[in-house]
């Protein structure tokens, strides 16, 4: 998935004690940020196989350290660790931990077997992505059902931008639908890590900006 795996962090950001969304924004995807990172650093790996499932032809074929299970939940606490030391607040820590960790989980339904427990055989995945008419409206619900979810749980600020919560849905729906409809590259190089990677940053800092314009009801931010 892709806009999917903010589901997580958009219904964490109206809890009690919950991190900023912009925080949970960066959280939802730490593990696939540091996958790009160590594909331009050599140290995982990905390849062009057109058509090795029908909505994505790339062939994940190496990635140990971020899309293993327990790779994931080492991400994950080592973030929640980041957020205990910064707030020294614990409920804050595990909601940012566990969304980290929700990655893993997301994946695994659209995946080909591509992910595993601890960087070895078996490898998992439900496969979806070869079943658009199932991923694609799946992928939706997640994403729009936990914004809505989100805006039910919180309130507009008084006297700041209404905006931001729905330049944050359009954004994330027309990226979401170039990732769909653009043709697969014609070859690998940097361009695609370094544009996801820009993606995942515009999306935090939309996050961000939209966590300014509201705040849950009856708590403050953390």
């Amino acid at each position: 998935m892709f806009i999917g795996h903010y589901a997580p962090a958009l219904v964490a950001a109206a809890l009690p004690k919950a991190p900023k969304l912009g925080i949970l924004f960066f959280a939802a995807q730490l593990v696939d940020i540091a996958f790009f990172i160590f594909v331009l650093g050599g140290v995982e790996g990905m390849r062009l196989q057109p058509k090795i499932t029908v909505m994505n032809g790339l062939d994940l074929y190496h990635m140990p350290y971020t899309h293993s299970l327990l790779g994931s939940i080492i991400w994950g606490g080592a973030f929640a660790a980041i957020i205990w030391a910064v707030t020294r607040n614990s409920t804050s820590a595990l909601i940012a931990g566990g969304v980290v960790v929700s990655h893993w989980f997301v994946d695994l339904l659209v995946h080909r077997p591509d992910l595993t427990l601890a960087g070895s055989p078996p490898n998992l995945g439900m496969g979806l992505w070869n079943y658009p008419m199932i991923a694609v409206p799946l992928e939706l619900l997640f994403a729009g059902g936990a914004l809505a979810f989100y805006l039910s749980r919180t309130r507009h600020i008084s006297g700041t931008a209404k905006h931001w919560p729905w330049t944050l849905g359009i954004v994330m729906l027309l990226v979401q639908l170039y990732n769909w409809l653009s043709p697969d590259p014609k070859m690998m190089d940097a361009s695609l890590p370094l544009s996801a990677l820009l993606a995942y940053g515009l999306f935090a800092w939309l996050a961000f900006k939209t966590t300014q314009t509201r705040a849950r009801e009856g708590a403050g931010e953390t």
